[in-house]
C-alpha cells in the first residue's frame, strides 16, 4: 500500500525567556512543552503532574432540571431507560449510568441500538418501543443532540427524554426535557470538550453529589467506581488530551484501569496482552477500544456493554474472547474492503480526486469507518465510504485538517435524513436514490475547498536530536507528558544522516521494519510500523522521524526510537 509522500514541519525554538522560565525542567522536555502551548512555569508544572480539574458539574446548562427529573424517577421506581451508542464511548457511557443509577436505587436498564438494523444515535420506531413498554424517563449518552424529530416523536410518545451529548450542536435543538451538552452556546461550563462519557461521568457526578447532601442514606457509589469508564471512553473517542479536565480524568482512570478490579477490564486487558500495571493511553487506543469497538462494527455492541457491567469473572472471559475474535475478523475485513473501494472509487495516487467515495451494498456498516479512514491515510484527501440498502443506505466520513465534512453535511442536508459528526470525522444516513446527487454535490464543494490550496500530509516535528540525546533518561523524563493522544501527541524528533547498521522485516508478511541505526558510536534499536516495504529500497543512511520510547522486553529496559516516517539522507 503507497502513502502520501509526508513534509516535515519543525516547529520553532522556543525563545529565551520561556528557556529561561523553565530552566528547571529538562531543554527537550521544555521545548515540546513550549510547542504545545505551554509558555509559564506554573502552567506547566499543572500539566505535567496533572493537576486536579473538576469543575462543578451543576453548573452545565440543563444539569439542575435533568437531576430533579431523575430523582423523581428514582423515588417513584418509574423504569429509566439509558439509551446509547455503539461505539467505544457510548458503550462506557451507557455502562457508566446504568451502574451509577442502578447503586442510587433506580429501576434502570440500557438500550443500544444495532449498527446495521437501526443506525447510529436516537430513532422512533425504538423509542415508541420504550413508551409502549412502559418506560417512562429515556437518558441518552454520546447521542441526541441534533435528533430533533425523533426526540419530538418519542415525547409525543409519552416519555420524558434528556438529551447529554457531547457532539457539535446543529441550528436547532431538540426539545427534549433537558439538553445536557456543553457546547450549547449559552452553557456556562468551563470546558466544552468533555467525551460523551465524560459528560455521563458529570451527570453521575452531579447525582450523587445531591444525593449525598440532601438524601436520607449515603450512596453505596463513589465516583472512583466510575472513573475507569472514563479513561476508557475518553481516549478510545479521541477526546483532546489537552484539556486539563480530560487530562485529570485519563490521568486518574488510567490508575483505576491499572487495577483491573472490573472484571470485564481485567479479561479485556488479557485477551489484549496487556499486563495490568503497564496500561497507558497508548494500551486504550490501540489495545483496548479496537476490541470494544468490535462488537458493534461486526455484531452487538451490548456484548461489549455486557462486558464491562457484568461482575462475574468467568462471564467477563468469556464476552472478552468473543471480542477479540471479531476483532481479528474486523481488520481481514477492512483490509479487503480497503482494496476494493480504493478500486471503485478509481483513486489514481499520483493524481487523487479532492474527494474520495465508494458505495456498495457489501460494504459493512461497522467498517466503513475505518476503511475511509484508512484511504485518508493512504492518499491524504477527505473519504466517503457507503454501504448502500436498497432503500436507505448508511455513509461513514474521514477528512483531513483543511476540509471540515460535517460542515460539508450540512450544507448537503437536504440530500440527507441524518447526519452528525466532528469536522474529521462524521456519519450519515441517506436514501438510497439520493447517493449521485449527494456525491456530485460533496464533490464540488471538496474541489472548491480544496482547490486553492497544497495537499499535503505534513508531519509536525518537535525538535532536531543528535542521536546520543535519545537516551533512556530521557525517554523517562517525557513520559510526564502522558496520557499522550489526541491534541497532545506523544513528542517527535529528527535525527538525521544515520548509519543502518541492521535492518529487517518484521511481523505478518513482514508488514513492519526493524532496524538498529547509529551515529557515530551512539545505536539504538527501532521499529517502524507498517513500512516493512522499505526493505526492498533501504538506502545507508537514513533521516527518521520518530517517538522516542522505553522498551522493556524480557527483563531489559532500553530506549527505543518507534519510526513515523523515514527518507533517504541527501
Amino acid at each position: 500500500m503507497s502513502q502520501s509522500p509526508k513534509r516535515w514541519t519543525l516547529l520553532p525554538q522556543m525563545p529565551e525567556d520561556v528557556r529561561v522560565a523553565f530552566q528547571d525542567l529538562n531543554p527537550v522536555l521544555a521545548q515540546v512543552l513550549y510547542n504545545r502551548g505551554i509558555a509559564g512555569y506554573e502552567t506547566a508544572q499543572d500539566f505535567l503532574q496533572g493537576r486536579e480539574v473538576n469543575h462543578n458539574p451543576l453548573t452545565m446548562k440543563g444539569m439542575q432540571k435533568a437531576i430533579g427529573r431523575i430523582r423523581q424517577a428514582i423515588r417513584q421506581k418509574e423504569p429509566i431507560v439509558v439509551y446509547g451508542d455503539f461505539d467505544a464511548d457510548g458503550v462506557t457511557s451507557t455502562a457508566l449510568l446504568v451502574q451509577a443509577l442502578e447503586e442510587l436505587g433506580a429501576d434502570v436498564r440500557p438500550y443500544i441500538p444495532h449498527r446495521v438494523d437501526e443506525g447510529y444515535g436516537l430513532n422512533t420506531p425504538a423509542l415508541l418501543q420504550l413508551a409502549e413498554d412502559g418506560i417512562k424517563l429515556v437518558i441518552t449518552v454520546d447521542c441526541g443532540v441534533r435528533s430533533v424529530d425523533e426526540v419530538r416523536e418519542g415525547q409525543e410518545a409519552g416519555l420524558d427524554i434528556i438529551v447529554t451529548d457531547h457532539h457539535s450542536v446543529g441550528d436547532e435543538l431538540p426539545d427534549a426535557f433537558a439538553v445536557i451538552n456543553p457546547k450549547q452556546k449559552d452553557c456556562p461550563y468551563p470546558e466544552d470538550m468533555l467525551a460523551g462519557v465524560g459528560i455521563a461521568y458529570k451527570l453521575a457526578e452531579a447525582l450523587i453529589k445531591v444525593e449525598t447532601t440532601n438524601g436520607q442514606n449515603s450512596p453505596s457509589i463513589t465516583t472512583d467506581d466510575l472513573i475507569d469508564l472514563v479513561a476508557l471512553g475518553t481516549v478510545a473517542d479521541l477526546a483532546p488530551l489537552d484539556r486539563l479536565e480530560n487530562r485529570a480524568l485519563v490521568q486518574k482512570g488510567l490508575r483505576s484501569l491499572n487495577r483491573a478490579h472490573r472484571p470485564g477490564i481485567y479479561a479485556l486487558l488479557n485477551v489484549a496482552g496487556i499486563e495490568p500495571g503497564s496500561v497507558t493511553a497508548m494500551s486504550i487506543g490501540f489495545g483496548l477500544g479496537p476490541r470494544i469497538n468490535a462488537a458493534g462494527r461486526l455484531g452487538s455492541a451490548m456484548n461489549a456493554y455486557q462486558l464491562l457491567y457484568t461482575k462475574d469473572w468467568q462471564e467477563a472471559m468469556t464476552i472478552a474472547e468473543t471480542l477479540q475474535q471479531l476483532n481479528i475478523d474486523r481488520q481481514e475485513l477492512t483490509q479487503s474492503a480497503q482494496e476494493e473501494a480504493r478500486d471503485l472509487a478509481d483513486v489514481k495516487p499520483d493524481t487523487p480526486p479532492s474527494i474520495i467515495f465508494a458505495a456498495a451494498p457489501h460494504f459493512q456498516s461497522g467498517i466503513v469507518g475505518l476503511v475511509a479512514g484508512r484511504l485518508v491515510e493512504e492518499y491524504y484527501r477527505p473519504a466517503i465510504v457507503v454501504e448502500e440498502g436498497e432503500e436507505e443506505s448508511r455513509g461513514s466520513c474521514r477528512s483531513i485538517a483543511e476540509f471540515n465534512i460535517t460542515e460539508a453535511l450540512d450544507t448537503c442536508s437536504d440530500l440527507l435524513l441524518r447526519h452528525g459528526g466532528h469536522a474529521q470525522a462524521a456519519g450519515f444516513t441517506i436514501l438510497t436514490e439520493n447517493i449521485p446527487a449527494f456525491r456530485e454535490k460533496i464533490t464540488q464543494l471538496a474541489a472548491e475547498a480544496l482547490k486553492s490550496k497544497v495537499i499535503e500530509p505534513s508531519i509536525v516535528v518537535d525538535s532536531k536530536m543528535p542521536l546520543a540525546q535519545a537516551t533512556l533518561d530521557l525517554a523517562r523524563e517525557l513520559g510526564k507528558l502522558e496520557p499522550t493522544g489526541q491534541n497532545n501527541d506523544a513528542p517527535l524528533f529528527i535525527s538525521e544522516r544515520l548509519k543502518v547498521v541492521d535492518a529487517r522485516a518484521v511481523g505478518k508478511e513482514g508488514k513492519h521494519l526493524k532496524l538498529k541505526v547509529a551515529d557515530g558510536p551512539s545505536t539504538i534499536d527501532a521499529i517502524a510500523f507498517r513500512q516493512g516495504a522499505w526493505i526492498h529500497k533501504m538506502p545507508l543512511y537514513v533521516d527518521l522521524v520518530y517517538h522516542l520510547e522505553v522498551n522493556e522486553w524480557n527483563g531489559y529496559v532500553k530506549p527505543q526510537l518507534n519510526v513515523k516516517d523515514i527518507k533517504s539522507s541527501g
